[in-house]
């Protein structure tokens, strides 16, 4: 039996963020060799059910659902010419239509924000609810035109310490790693993995407890010398940290380019500083960060967590969100 392909899915609704999400989706399942599935959400469909019959038969909600979906197809069509196309008309809500398309999808996609009063807020409720919840990789189109269109010929990869192993042996990439390489060699671009890193300062350690100048001499001398302890210590802690952050990168990519593909140029780059502000600030020269996203199993909480938060609601370019077990 031959391998089932799985299609790229994309929510529309008819928005300007749902079309740049639609392109998005088209050429990244150009890209991949996939067909795409375009879902479209209407609710009236289980209220109000729905009898085939003539155009003058449907209601206004119906038409303009087939519209949405028709117009969506044609442009998905045009976008990328022997795309395989399909539609779906679903009778729910937005969130739950496209985590149940998602159990058999590729990819999710899904724009920033969607219709409706709340449209100007930074993340729609129905991205961030299927980023925190879908069990394939979502992607959610945000950030600038030149971003979204990949102009910057780099995708980025964040790497969190917990996916450092303890063994020696080649660990193979993490998923989030593994689609963040395959979108990288098929774009023909360079991957860049980030991992930022933090040193413990001075006041992390209590050091603070005496900011007054000792008044005599020796103890002048004794203050001095342990200011010049703690810079030493400091220092050497630094080295260390940016040394671990530097192995942690060579051996989580140590094997993602050893599969028989086309190499992709990496960039390792370890930041000292929070995880939020190093990968917000490599998004203003991506195509796509990449972020991890750990699922627990038997928890249907919101599972995303603050770095993840912040870079669907702040990044200057298109996220994806991949499940990690």
């Amino acid at each position: 039996m031959g391998t089932v392909e799985l299609p790229v899915v994309v929510g529309v609704d008819g928005s300007d963020a749902a079309s740049d999400a639609l392109d998005w989706a088209a050429e990244l399942a150009g890209r991949r060799g996939l067909p795409l599935r375009v879902v479209h959400a209407s609710l009236w469909e289980r209220y109000e059910g729905y009898v085939a019959g003539t155009a003058a038969d449907r209601p206004a909600e119906r038409l303009h659902s087939e519209a949405v979906l028709a117009t969506a197809a044609e442009r998905a069509g045009r976008r990328v010419p022997a795309l395989k196309v399909m539609t779906d008309l679903a009778a729910d809500d937005a969130v739950t239509a496209l985590l149940r398309a998602g159990q058999s999808a590729e990819a999710l996609v899904v724009g920033s924000r969607g219709r409706g009063e709340f449209a100007s807020l930074l993340l729609g409720s129905v991205g961030l609810g299927i980023a925190a919840r879908a069990q394939c990789p979502v992607v959610v189109v945000r950030g600038r035109p030149e971003n979204v269109h990949g102009g910057m010929n780099r995708v980025v990869v964040g790497i969190a310490e917990r996916e450092r192993r303890s063994e020696r042996e080649p660990v193979p990439p993490s998923a989030a790693v593994a689609f963040a390489l395959r979108e990288a060699r098929l774009r023909g671009g360079e991957l860049e993995a980030v991992h930022a890193w933090r040193c413990a300062g001075p006041e992390d350690h209590g050091a603070r407890e005496n900011h007054r100048a000792p008044q005599d001499h020796t103890a002048r001398e004794n203050h001095g010398a342990r200011e010049d302890h703690t810079a030493r210590e400091n220092h050497r802690a630094r080295e260390d940290h940016a040394r671990r952050a530097a192995e942690l990168l060579d051996e989580t990519l140590g094997g993602a380019t050893a599969a028989g593909l086309p190499p992709v140029p990496v960039a390792h780059r370890p930041v000292e500083g929070s995880a939020r502000k190093a990968l917000l600030d490599a998004s203003a020269h991506a195509d796509l960060l990449v972020v991890g996203a750990r699922r627990r199993q038997g928890h249907f909480g919101m599972q995303l967590g603050l770095v993840n938060h912040a870079v669907l609601h702040h990044a200057k370019c298109p996220v994806a969100v991949v499940p990690v077990s």
